[in-house]
């Protein structure tokens, strides 16, 4: 009888950024005050938009549901970096591992959907005003977040299974300062097949599908703003529109730039992947504070109210 002398692969090692104990600590810095002001402004904004009754609306409903995601997300990566930044030991178990690849596609995929939901809001709002009221009531609006969080759930969980049936025997070095699909299917001694396949039909009917909804809906609406005869108008559809495109650009732009780059671990990649994973999710809740006159209006009727409070 013929005996396997191949081990099986229990636990991963993140080899992360600069093995320079300086370099690593200004790291942890610089991702500690950026992990920090990922929290404060999407927990802001979601008690924000709960408190005040003039963000009662589906636009700030779905940005509500938005800003948690960009919290969670920057909650399941950066906590682990900032650990091992400190640590000697860099290790990840298995579990752990494809528990935090299973939550980054749940949160990346649910985000997709949400941002295509909110343009379809959007076009709603300007395309259909005087029926808007209705066609986008509670139910729709809960049905809508509803269905974005199944399709996240069930992206995770089709290719979390998939990966999770591949064979690790080592090495079991991951290049990367998280675990991530990609990185990770280099690690794998069986044949990667069924994942790879299973990762793009995923990510292409995901892409396709809210990449459709995001163009149609923005092409009306630039139609039927090119139709007002008011400058004041047009201004007005782009000025309400500009923050949502802001941030899907910088969403699909550093995701496609992502992982349309190789895993190789390379400085590129790194930059890449910060990028999309660490800086995003704070820039969302700037964007849309900074950008929106009803957020900042609601900031400023809470401060006021909690500094009588206060005296």
């Amino acid at each position: 009888m013929e005996v396997s002398n191949e081990t099986t692969t229990t636990a991963f090692i993140l080899l992360g950024f600069s093995s320079d104990p300086r370099i690593q600590v200004l790291l942890f810095v610089l991702f500690l005050v950026i992990y920090l002001l990922t929290l404060i402004g999407n927990l802001s904004m979601m008690l924000v938009i709960s408190v005040d009754s003039h963000l009662h609306t589906p636009m700030y409903f779905f940005l509500r549901h938005l800003s948690f995601l960009d919290a969670l997300y920057s909650s399941v990566i950066v906590p682990k970096l900032l650990e091992h930044l400190l640590s000697q030991w860099k290790t990840i178990s298995f579990v752990k591992c494809f528990t935090q690849i299973s939550l980054v596609m749940f949160s990346g995929a649910t985000e997709a959907c949400l941002l295509s939901v909110m343009a379809y809001d959007r076009f709603q709002a300007v395309c259909h005003p005087l029926v808007y009221v209705g066609a986008m009531d509670r139910k729709v609006c809960t049905g809508l977040v509803g269905a974005s969080w199944a399709v996240g759930i069930i992206t995770a969980v089709i290719n979390t299974l998939f990966l999770a049936q591949q064979h690790f025997c080592g090495p079991n070095l991951i290049r990367h300062y998280a675990c991530e699909i990609p990185p990770v299917l280099l690690l794998t001694c069986s044949d990667p097949y069924t994942s790879v396949i299973s990762l793009l039909i995923t990510m292409g009917i995901l892409g396709l599908g809210t990449f459709s909804l995001l163009l149609g809906s923005y092409v009306r609406i630039i139609v039927t703003a090119l139709r007002i005869n008011s400058a004041t108008g047009r201004s007005k559809i782009f000025y309400t529109c500009s923050s949502h495109c802001l941030v899907i650009t910088i969403f699909y732009g550093s995701g496609i730039a992502r992982y349309m780059t190789p895993a190789s671990g390379s400085v590129l990649e790194e930059v890449l992947s910060v990028q999309y994973s660490v800086v995003t999710p704070m820039l969302n809740p700037l964007i849309y504070s900074l950008k929106n006159k009803e957020v900042k209006a609601a900031l400023q009727r809470m401060l006021l109210k909690k500094s009588r409070l206060t005296f």
